[in-house]
């Protein structure tokens, strides 16, 4: 139960995070980021790890887009 969790907040997060990546919208990289942790933890309690993995991706993502954008663009 904790995996489909964790897999629904990394899918919804990553959606999000693609629209991050319009210019002027990396700011909001700053509140994806706490979005994917929450659905890592639960990814680190469930028995699966798939949804810890797709979290992780997501984390990656929004990182290098913020490093793109000097944390702010």
């Amino acid at each position: 139960m904790l995996n489909i969790a964790s897999l629904g907040i990394g899918a919804v997060t990553f959606v999000l995070a693609l629209f991050a990546f319009i210019p002027f919208l990396g700011w909001a990289n700053w509140f994806l980021i706490p979005m994917a942790l929450v659905g890592l933890v639960l990814g680190v309690l469930s028995r699966s790890t798939m949804g810890r993995n797709v979290n992780i991706f997501v984390l990656i993502v929004c990182f290098v887009r913020l490093s793109l954008g000097g944390g702010i663009f």
